[in-house]
């Protein structure tokens, strides 16, 4: 109980201070120093830690980490976790209820069916569509394509993939989608780019065009995939333009709505995934815009049986389980954590309308940092945000050198990405700490004379 107290004391402080900005946002001390800092070895070989040591331990632990919660994060797309996710993550570690398998966890398994039911009328799917929820959206997006091949290729579990078969996505989809491409047999070859415009986003009017190029090649879509929101810039597809095409041709529509199907609880933006209904299935990670722990990602379909079509296995030891209340028929994972109880413990706090809200509010955010950008010199931005996603470049010098004074002093956590093969700085604004006065530190210390910007790079 003294180690518990200590743990919740510590964390309280941490996110306190966090919060009000208090120290760096990151520190990337080498991994050597920071073992001995840390004295893992010693602890490893001896153990024998006490509650003070454990405080201690966990202080140090703490400050050489990255602070999500702090106002100058604004690096990658993870969620600041709220209190209740975090209930969530305690009552799983102690608990341990893997209910992939219901009889292992029948109160975890029954919050997750209502998770789903619950996301998949969000989406507009209703009773017809199916649903699981996987560790992370890399896997999601590797189950539902599991989903397409058992739909296009039926007897490709038994017999092994066909050769002919193609995923087409455009070139600024989640690196997760071609090693999924991969893993299932299909081959990096069999990844083929739809031709998008100048900002990344599918070019419905084109899409004509690539499917004859792909019948050409000998190759017939396993599955077309649109992104809601691009990882790299945060844009949406023309999703009700692209579904109706893939419902023209039959061919398997995906949408990897990880990062931004989240916008569906902001009344203002739900406009952004109009036709998401169209889809065939998707994804939404909740640990990003939900403001879960990671990682708790859903896998969505929007006919059930698609779903358990994905896998055919057999497990004496393991399939005898009740019909229709057991998920291991749906996963990867066998040994599933209690990802509902994150998503309903922040839904049972926050209610619908709060998360749209701190959806809402980091989009607006967002659109602020692009707005202080456009009006300073020296400021360029490629496009006008639709997410929290904000791309801009100073000056004509190394961007990522940029970035990397940035980080070095711990004032902001920042990424970059390329738009046109040009590189350029990218915020993601995910901390409700973050206000105009983070936004203006953040110009500002870009734009520093020492930076060395204009016409030339910036020294790390």
């Amino acid at each position: 109980m003294n180690a518990a107290n200590a743990t919740v004391g510590e964390l309280a402080a941490y996110v306190d201070e966090s919060q009000r900005g208090v120290p760096p946002v990151i520190r990337r001390r080498p991994p050597r120093e920071l073992a001995e800092r840390l004295g893992l070895a010693r602890w490893i070989r001896e153990g024998g830690m006490t509650a003070d040591d454990h405080a201690e331990f966990l202080r140090v632990y703490l400050a050489e980490g990255t602070r999500l919660h702090h106002p100058a994060y604004l690096g990658h797309q993870v969620a600041v976790p709220d209190f209740p996710a975090a209930l969530a993550d305690l009552v799983h570690g102690v608990s341990n209820n893997p209910m992939a398998i219901y009889e292992m966890g029948a109160s975890a398994a029954t919050v997750e069916f209502e998770v789903l039911r619950w996301m998949l009328a969000t989406v507009g799917f209703g009773e017809a569509g199916g649903g699981v929820l996987t560790h992370g959206g890399s896997l999601a997006n590797l189950t539902a394509l599991l989903a397409a091949r058992a739909s296009v290729a039926p007897d490709a579990w038994t017999d092994g993939v066909p050769g002919d078969l193609a995923l087409l996505v455009p070139a600024s989809t989640h690196y997760s989608l071609t090693r999924a491409a991969a893993i299932l047999g299909l081959g990096e070859r069999a990844v083929m780019p739809l031709d998008v415009d100048g900002l990344g986003r599918i070019d419905v009017a084109r899409l004509p065009e690539t499917l004859e190029r792909v019948r050409r090649a000998g190759r017939r879509p396993m599955a077309l995939v649109a992104n809601a929101c691009a990882t790299g810039t945060g844009l949406y597809d023309d999703l009700r333009g692209v579904g109706g095409f893939c419902a023209a041709n039959g061919i398997w529509f995906h949408v990897d709505g990880a990062h931004g199907a989240s916008a569906l609880l902001s009344q203002g933006h739900r406009h952004l995934l109009d036709g998401i209904e169209l889809a065939d299935s998707l994804i939404w990670d909740a640990h990003k815009m939900l403001r879960t722990s990671s990682l708790a990602a859903a896998v969505l379909t929007r006919r059930e049986g698609d779903l358990d079509a994905a896998f055919r296995q057999k497990a004496s030891y393991l399939f005898y389980g009740e019909q229709g209340f057991d998920l291991i028929g749906r996963t990867v994972e066998c040994s599933k954590a209690e990802l509902g109880l994150k998503i309903f413990l922040n839904l049972a706090w926050r209610g619908e309308r709060g998360l749209g809200e701190y959806v809402a509010r980091r989009y607006a955010t967002a659109h602020r940092l692009w707005e202080l950008a456009t009006r300073r010199p020296g400021f360029t931005c490629p496009y006008e945000p639709e997410s929290n996603i904000v791309c801009f470049r100073y000056g004509t010098g190394d961007q990522a050198a940029v970035r990397e004074r940035l980080m070095e002093d711990g004032s902001f956590q920042l990424t970059s990405t390329e738009i046109g093969g040009v590189r350029h700085l990218r915020a993601v604004v995910m901390a409700p700490a973050t206000d105009d006065k983070t936004l203006e530190a953040l110009l500002d210390r870009v734009a520093e004379p020492d930076g060395r910007v204009h016409g030339g790079t910036v020294p790390g």
